[in-house]
């Protein structure tokens, strides 16, 4: 159902280009607009046919775009943003596990500041004149 809009969605973009690109330039810029005389149908009513046939397009191509939007989300699952694994709480007071055994920098930190803890506090020291 899906790749049938698409081609459809395809179609419609190849086609609305087409017809914007044949439509005379009204201004005229580049100097190029069409103004050939003769032809099976006037210039008004070629203005007319090409200016219906790209609103026509151009609905097109809003419906199929707004049905390719749809059908992109009809399908989709919601999820959640929050993980779905609970994780597992210590008790309380116990220490977490080291995280690596390698002797990192932040276990020697830690080591450092357990030995600090472990050593009973120093008496201050009176303050020494320069």
């Amino acid at each position: 159902m899906q790749t049938v809009i698409i081609v459809i969605h395809l179609m419609l973009v190849l086609g609305l280009i087409g017809t914007v690109l044949l439509q005379k330039s009204e201004g005229g810029g580049l100097g190029v607009g069409g103004g050939g005389g003769g032809g099976f149908m006037s210039s008004r009513g070629t203005a007319n046919l090409l200016t219906r046939t790209t609103a026509i397009m151009a609905a097109g191509f809003f419906v199929t775009s707004l049905l390719l939007g749809w059908l992109a989300t009809y399908n989709r699952k919601p999820t959640s943003i929050l993980p779905t694994a609970v994780p597992t709480q210590q008790a309380p007071g116990t220490p977490a596990p080291p995280v690596s055994q390698g002797g990192g920098i932040l276990d020697s930190l830690r080591q450092s500041d357990q030995q600090q803890q472990n050593q009973p506090p120093a008496a201050p020291a009176p303050p020494q004149s320069q």
